[in-house]
């Protein structure tokens, strides 16, 4: 499907150099009397490796359309990562390289979306919000109340994220997925 290089959004898959890319950020650019153009920063699905691309703003770019299915997570073994298919009990492996950026929110039985380039599958994407175990951090120090200030938490999945002063080892807290940041402590 063409759509136009303005309506390109982080996240979309488009085919480029007969290649299949995932768009990491974009910028709009407008410099004055000159027309429009769109900054876009691509990763290739396939290799991992990044490239950025400036689009006239009448460019046509083909979107490519992934075919998702639930899946559940069951384990990591190495560098591969074991998915489940929750309707027809199929397992599927996707190496480490394709989803880095997910690795450290998954735990086992975690219902994702993966999203597969006709059999291939490209990525994961994870719900809004997960609930993780703090294995590590620091004790909270009394005066940080009046400060606000945070402190590294080292996750059961060997992320480390910041967190309030008051979160201990042991507790289990909500994150958002889609930036990394500390939201809640959980019952």
């Amino acid at each position: 499907m063409l759509i136009q290089a303005t309506q390109l959004r982080p996240g979309m898959i488009v085919e480029y150099n007969k290649d299949l890319y995932r768009i990491m950020t974009i910028t709009h650019i407008t410099p004055g009397n000159w027309r429009g153009m769109v900054q876009t920063k691509l990763r290739n699905v396939k290799t991992g490796s990044q490239t950025e691309n400036r689009f006239r703003s009448e460019d046509r770019v083909e979107r490519v359309i992934l075919n998702q299915s639930k899946m559940q997570f069951l384990y990591q073994d190495g560098d591969d990562f074991h998915f489940m298919n929750t309707e027809n009990y199929e397992q599927i492996t996707i190496p480490k390289e394709l989803i880095e950026d997910v690795v450290g929110f998954l735990t086992p039985n975690l219902e994702v979306e993966v999203e597969f380039y006709e059999t291939t599958p490209l990525n994961v994407r994870l719900p809004k919000t997960v609930a993780l175990k703090v294995v590590q951090t620091d004790p909270g120090v009394k005066t940080a109340a009046v400060t606000n200030t945070l402190k590294p938490a080292t996750l059961e999945t060997g992320r480390t994220i910041q967190v309030p002063h008051f979160v201990t080892e042991g507790d289990t807290i909500t994150i958002n997925t889609e930036t990394g940041e500390y939201l809640s402590r959980s019952k």
